[in-house]
């Protein structure tokens, strides 16, 4: 009796039919969102600097300097002042100022600086190898008008931090399918290293990631710095790339790719043919006679142990080269820096591991159920067991990697890397929910009688595939002869060569799908693989993404600076006496809202009935002893009768503020009277 596969009849089945090939084109969809996404936020922030942004500070500096909130790396030219006509005033000379905990880096000012504003402009690597940039301005004396734009460009973005990005992506993708098809292989379908469609995935994936790698080592310097493509070729900047711990990073990975080649090639050659020669004498084992059996036995235990030492073998050096590799991005990345890196490192290699073997693995096995007919029910059982403890592992990891880096619940929800763990967290459940799916197709296939395949010796063919063949065996004289046709015509002899694969191809095609169960699970199983390509996509987000922890503790930065600073205006009043007519009254001073930073000032004279008094001038300048800024000179505007304002005003440190206001009631008649006041 031939089986064939059962085509889909309603509008329902044929609905089923395409769910897994949109849950492919969306997970492509969203790989290429993410992939293209602006340049995320790194792990290291500016937490202060000195002179501070907008301050008026009434001296020159002699230096600028800035604080991180962790390790960072710079140059020379990481730091730059520019006056208020774009002309450098820093000396080009970088300062390390860290000590313990404290990361302070600053360049020194020429001398004699004139009055106005001046731009800093900063650029560094943080200590997880992404790219931070910033501007800000600060002025000597008075603001003044500057020719100076801020940079809108931040460090990482660009066409170059878009290729970058990809590079990234590809080299994440290529690492799992190069690791999981392995895995795969080993674990659990060793006849798979002789199947070429395997052999194509997996030295496609080494390809990928060997490029993706090149990629991101050539890119790295404009990455990190100028943003132009010309760079890639800057033999200096390439250099600079090599002493980075980035750098060294990819430049292990390139090493070990080496390794792997050679994994690749052991594998997919002396492995392969070994283990078809065991297959071999299994086959005649089973053609014996009883006579017979026990001299193929021994031939059988010969061939399994010359292969069992090789086995072992490539079992050790794919997991040392594997975790290698894994060990490149750990060393580099977000594991590496922050709190309890002597665990992190090994958590995330695990957890790279456990997600190659799965989502790796579900490539192969995609492959195979859809290039492979004749692939045995033992393997997907296997790799079954094998995904349920990778996603073990990746569940404790996971726990472990989130706590690390969120810190808090409320980071899980308002920060960008919270949500963007959420929405993986999401894409696990719904993948896990797949797989559940594809175990049942699995325990199907378990109970299905088994299929033999036709005998050697032409016996008949019980199982269902083994018919379809026959069946198509007995047509392919008549739909592709084997008759050359005219001799020495090529043409023909191509059209045949074609009829033939188109014929071998249509054999292979019902074979495989003459089966329901090893159907309904390769549908499932590319539901899964869609599904994957997305969770790697947000994997790779998250990779480039500010941790949830380092986001809170900035807010709480700010925060706790905010706080401190009182929520209400400053108001005080400052009875004077300048001598003369009309020199008496008083001064009600108002600063809103009285905190560091801008702050708006009003200023009421009164006569001693209570009346606006106009003067002809009316001066301040706010001076804080304890951190020898001041005084910062300020002439308000007049806004009516008796009234003085003044927008902008900058305060910009907390402490004991002394405020001197200066009033001059005719030409020669003035005085000044003074008031501290807290501010923060």
């Amino acid at each position: 009796m031939t089986a064939t596969a059962p085509a889909p009849s309603t509008a329902r089945d044929r609905a089923a039919a395409l769910l897994p090939r949109l849950a492919l084109v969306l997970a492509a969809l969203l790989a290429t969102l993410f992939t293209a996404a602006a340049p995320a936020t790194a792990h290291a922030a500016l937490t202060a600097s000195d002179p501070k942004e907008g301050a008026v500070v009434a001296t020159a500096p002699a230096q600028v300097t800035l604080s991180f909130s962790e390790q960072v790396a710079m140059g020379d030219d990481s730091i730059r002042v520019l006056d208020p006509q774009g002309k450098r005033v820093d000396t080009g000379e970088l300062r390390d100022m860290c000590s313990g905990s404290t990361v302070r880096y600053g360049t020194a000012l020429h001398s004699g600086l004139p009055d106005g504003t001046y731009t800093v402009a900063w650029q560094a690597v943080s200590a997880d190898s992404h790219p931070i940039s910033g501007a800000f301005t600060f002025s000597i004396g008075a603001p003044s008008a500057t020719s100076v734009a801020l940079p809108d460009r931040q460090a990482g973005g660009g066409p170059v931090g878009i290729a970058y990005g990809i590079a990234r992506y590809a080299a994440y993708a290529g690492f799992t399918v190069l690791v999981g098809g392995c895995a795969f292989v080993l674990a659990c379908w060793r006849r798979g290293a002789a199947q070429r469609p395997v052999q194509k995935l997996v030295l496609r994936a080494w390809v990928t990631l060997t490029a993706a790698t090149l990629v991101m080592l050539l890119l790295r310097n404009p990455y990190t710095g100028s943003g132009e493509f010309a760079d890639a070729f800057d033999l200096g900047g390439l250099k600079a790339v090599l002493e980075t711990k980035t750098g060294a990073a990819l430049v292990s990975r390139l090493l070990l790719l080496g390794a792997a080649a050679l994994f690749v090639a052991v594998l997919f050659g002396t492995f392969a043919r070994r283990q078809a020669r065991a297959g071999a004498a299994g086959t005649a084992d089973g053609a014996k006679t009883a006579d017979g059996a026990e001299s193929a036995g021994q031939a059988e235990d010969a061939a399994e142990k010359d292969t069992a030492d090789l086995f072992f073998g490539l079992c050790i050096g794919g997991s040392v080269v594997s975790a290698g590799i894994a060990a490149t991005w750990a060393l580099s990345e977000h594991a590496s820096t922050g709190i309890q890196p002597g665990i992190a490192m090994p958590a995330d290699i695990l957890h790279l591991l456990a997600a190659a073997a799965w989502l790796g693995g579900l490539a192969a096995l995609l492959v195979a159920l859809h290039k492979v007919p004749g692939m045995e029910r033992d393997a997907v059982r296997r790799f079954s067991r094998l995904a349920f403890a990778a996603v073990l592992i990746l569940a404790v990891t996971g726990v472990y990697q989130s706590w690390r880096q969120l810190g808090s619940w409320s980071a899980l929800t308002g920060t960008a890397y919270g949500r963007l763990l959420l929405l993986k967290v999401g894409l696990v459940a719904a993948l896990v929910g797949i797989a559940f799916l594809s175990r049942r197709w699995t325990a199907r296939l378990a109970e299905a009688p088994a299929e033999p395949v036709a005998e050697p010796d032409g016996g008949p063919a019980k199982a269902a595939a083994a018919s379809v063949v026959s069946r198509e065996t007995s047509k392919a004289p008549a739909e592709a002869p084997e008759n050359p046709g005219v001799p020495g015509d090529p043409q023909r002899a191509a059209q045949l060569a074609r009829q033939r694969a188109a014929v071998r191809n249509a054999r292979e095609r019902q074979a495989r799908d003459a089966d329901p169960n090893r159907a309904g699970l390769r549908r499932s199983v590319l539901a899964e693989a869609g599904v994957a390509v997305a969770l790697l996509a947000v994997t790779t987000l998250l990779t480039s993404t500010e941790p949830g922890r380092a986001v809170a503790q900035e807010t709480g930065r700010a925060a706790g600076a905010a706080t401190a600073v009182p929520d209400r205006a400053v108001k005080i009043t400052l009875p004077f006496d300048a001598g003369g007519a009309n020199g008496k009254g008083s001064v009600r001073l108002q600063l809103d809202p009285g905190r560091v930073g801008a702050n708006t000032l009003h200023l009421w004279v009164e006569s001693p009935d209570g009346n606006p008094l106009d003067i002809p001038e009316i001066k301040v300048a706010f001076t804080l002893s304890a951190k020898d800024i001041g005084p910062l000179p300020l002439v308000p505007e007049r806004a009516a009768p008796g009234h003085w304002t003044a927008s902008g005003v900058q305060l910009p440190l907390a402490g004991e503020w002394r405020i001197d206001v200066t009033v001059r009631t005719s030409e020669i008649d003035q005085t000044t009277v003074q008031k501290t006041v807290k501010i923060g």
